[in-house]
């Protein structure tokens, strides 16, 4: 191994086969026979279906069956739970009863012979209901705010309630951030087939093995009987990590019709059952003394989730590690609604967290009159004070030092409203980002071919941040070869099972299983040329020989080697090896492991209309080891872009009577297009951090998103004057009076 392959800035390898159209996609894998389905979704919140006039559109054009709780097959569901799944409660039983426990809730499908002659029959279906009113907001009277069963809801050292109460400076505000919906590109899409009881499923899933797991858990099945395939994904951000009840009657269709069936969710049904980003309350409130030190820190949580399951993730986490302060209280509670459970969407919990956490930091950056990045150095800990043991790596202060250089943060006047473009106002902010350094067991397969060749096997996904490439140079790296001569596969449950594509661990995970696979398949590959009488290394002991550039000789020999070529001649007989990798324990109890970053912004607003835009946002980031720079900007620029659509545009709401999503399309859920899209840049420290993996890398997918929405927010501010504590912010919050 010395190509070096690692670290270098190679384009996608995929990017032909994308950009020509090549790509299959779910919806892309038509099936001969194929059927189309549609689904039917609840048009009241909560009750009961009562009638189905089912009749007439039976009999419509190209109609071949009418699928309800009244005659569809009574499903198994047997108890299924993945890392991605809420650990309390029970998934939606999809068909099986009369309840209807969420606007949007699918009620029926129907099969017809061309998606015309479907969506003609969906839309003549006429479903009356007993309906109840639901409750969809956080601010009802009635809403049961509870602890989540699963994980520490609460959690704080020292006394952070009086140390905050008693210091000389304090900020106690409150902060309120909208629902978000996904939105990828792709939709929602599932073709199914069945052969006797086995079930391929070519269909749009970041968890290709959880997937097969609990399509098979809720038909009763086998694992084994159950294929997932899925070699591209448009997008997803989350969305497609649980599987959802479209997957289920998708299958539930091609049982009952007997025939392959499609069915593809349209873009306002993407709003009511593949998850949500929640909708967040919080408070923060924080005490220093005069010259800025932390004295006390609170931080108290609510986000939602369904009445059938307890959805949730890291609100206050972050504020646990952060900064230094002896006094530390986190609380997190959930708020029972009448809607579909929510999901993780990127940065889950810390993007909505950090944003209160980090404006509540501008705020008293403002109260004290100390530049914003010198608080937080101020306040930058030695160690993880909420687990009392060293970060694995920590470049907070780097990634300010480098990214405020970079974005000129010296220009800045620190007096709010004082700084102009014409007439436009113009504000410069900052926030911290940082997510942890996940990790997940995973495995890979490599193959040596007669050729010299590889091939690389996992059952990975790929939305987007360049599976494909990256895992083809780790590959390479390790074996010693040009990416060129490495074939990387993924997309099939048929590959070794891999963890979800999200929470950032893909390449940590997957890369690091593909590594131990190809060290496998090179001491296969030695072991065969050792016993090869006709090798000039027959003989010799396996720690006699090594592997430099992808050749085999023995140690101190400076002759050319062995190829793969020279070694699999004899026999043409492949080697394949498999290898797996999971996080040494013994790291994950000494260290604390995250990534994290400084997040530049610069906006323009105009106080005449309140309109605001973002110009510049700089990203400055402590990721470990970066496999291929080009993928990783890719990265960050596309979590920014979240960010600015976070802070500025993103927003789902709720009609109070039903729990009808009122925004449910392109037109007025609202997210940045090109025109706003500012001039955006990301850093990269150099920081080496040999505990987190054997790579040295960190995860990147979600970081980038996390401290945008604060940079932007605290942007504001310093053009307006305005604190906004509210996402989005609408022209409507900085309109002067």
């Amino acid at each position: 191994m010395n190509m070096n392959v690692i670290g270098k800035p190679l384009t996608r390898v995929d990017g032909h086969t994308k950009v020509t159209g090549k790509a299959r996609y779910a919806a892309d894998f038509n099936q001969p026979g194929q059927l189309y389905a549609v689904l039917v979704s609840a048009t009241v919140g909560l009750g009961r279906v009562t009638g189905i006039e089912s009749a007439g559109v039976e009999r419509m054009p190209g109609v071949v069956a009418l699928i309800t709780h009244r005659n569809a097959l009574k499903l198994a569901y047997l108890p299924h739970k993945a890392v991605i799944d809420p650990a309390v409660g029970e998934r939606l039983h999809v068909l099986q009863d009369d309840s209807v426990r969420f606007y949007g809730q699918p009620v029926a499908v129907v099969v017809a012979d061309s998606l015309d002659h479907a969506e003609r029959a969906a839309a003549a279906l006429r479903i009356t209901y007993d309906a109840r009113q639901p409750i969809v907001d956080h601010a009802d009277q009635q809403v049961a705010r509870i602890a989540p069963e699963a994980g520490t809801a609460d959690r704080s050292r020292g006394d952070a309630d009086a140390a905050v109460a008693e210091a000389a400076v304090n900020v106690d505000e409150n902060y309120d951030i909208a629902r978000e919906n996904h939105n990828p590109m792709e939709p929602h899409a599932t073709v199914a087939a069945w052969n006797g009881d086995r079930l391929t499923l070519w269909s749009k899933s970041q968890f290709l093995v959880n997937e097969q797991a609990e399509i098979a858990a809720v038909f009763g099945l086998s694992a084994e009987n159950v294929e997932v395939i899925c070699p591209f994904i448009g997008g997803a951000f989350g969305t497609s990590l649980r599987t959802w009840p479209h997957v289920t009657l998708a299958a539930l269709a091609a049982r009952h019709v007997g025939r392959p069936v499609k069915l593809v969710l349209n873009r306002k049904q993407m709003f009511f059952t593949t998850g949500h980003r929640p909708r967040s309350l919080q408070r923060v409130a924080l005490g220093a003394t005069p010259d800025g030190k932390l004295t006390g820190v609170v931080h108290e949580g609510t986000g939602e989730t369904s009445r059938y399951e307890q959805f949730t993730e890291a609100l206050t986490a972050v504020t646990e590690y952060l900064y230094s302060c002896p006094n530390v209280r986190t609380q997190y509670r959930l708020a029972q609604l009448d809607t579909a459970t929510p999901n993780h969407m990127r940065g889950p919990g810390e993007a909505s967290g950090i944003f209160a956490l980090e404006s509540a930091m501008d705020e008293l950056s403002y109260k004290l009159a100390i530049d914003p990045i010198e608080l937080r150095r101020r306040n930058e800990p030695k160690i993880d004070e909420a687990e009392n043991k060293p970060f694995s790596s920590r470049s907070l202060m780097q990634c300010y030092e480098l990214g405020a250089e970079r974005f000129g943060w010296v220009q800045r006047n620190p007096e709010p409203r004082s700084m102009r473009d014409g007439r436009l106002l113009i504000g410069m902010g900052t926030a911290t980002a940082t997510y942890p350094a996940f990790h997940a067991p995973s495995n890979a397969r490599v193959r040596l071919l007669p050729d010299g060749t590889a091939e690389v096997e996992a059952a990975a996904s790929d939305m987007g941040p360049g599976t494909y490439t990256s895992m083809t140079q780790v590959a390479a790296e390790f074996l010693g070869l040009q990416p060129e001569q490495v074939r990387f596969a993924l997309g099939t449950t048929d590959y070794p099972p891999t963890p979800s594509h999200g929470g950032s661990w893909t390449m940590a995970s997957v890369g690091s299983a593909i590594r131990a696979a190809c060290l496998e398949a090179q001491s296969q590959a030695a072991k065969r040329a050792i016993a090869d009488q006709s090798s000039p290394v027959f003989g010799a002991s396996i720690e006699d020989l090594e592997w430099t550039g992808g050749r085999l000789r023995r140690r101190g020999d400076t002759s050319p080697g062995l190829s793969y070529h020279d070694v699999l001649a004899n026999t043409g007989n492949p080697i394949e090896a498999d290898g797996s990798a999971q996080r040494d324990p013994e790291m994950a109890e000494k260290y604390s492991m995250h990534s994290f970053g400084a997040v530049f912004a610069e906006v323009s607003v105009d106080q005449d209309v309140g309109t605001i835009r973002v110009r510049r946002l700089v990203g400055a980031y402590g990721i470990g080891r970066v496999v291929n720079p080009l993928l990783a900007r890719s990265q960050c620029t596309g979590g920014m872009i979240g960010g600015v659509g976070m802070a500025l545009m993103e927003r789902t709401v709720l009609d109070a009577r039903d729990g009808r999503p009122v925004n449910a399309h392109m037109a007025d859920y609202l997210m940045p297009v090109n025109l706003d899209t500012p001039k955006l840049e990301a850093l990269f420290v150099d920081e080496v951090d040999p505990h987190v993996n054997p790579l040295g890398v960190k995860g990147l997918g979600e970081i980038a998103l996390v401290g945008t929405a604060p940079a932007i927010a605290n942007a504001v501010f310093h053009a307006t004057g305005k604190r906004v504590r509210t996402l989005p912010i609408k022209i409507e919050d900085v309109l002067t009076a």
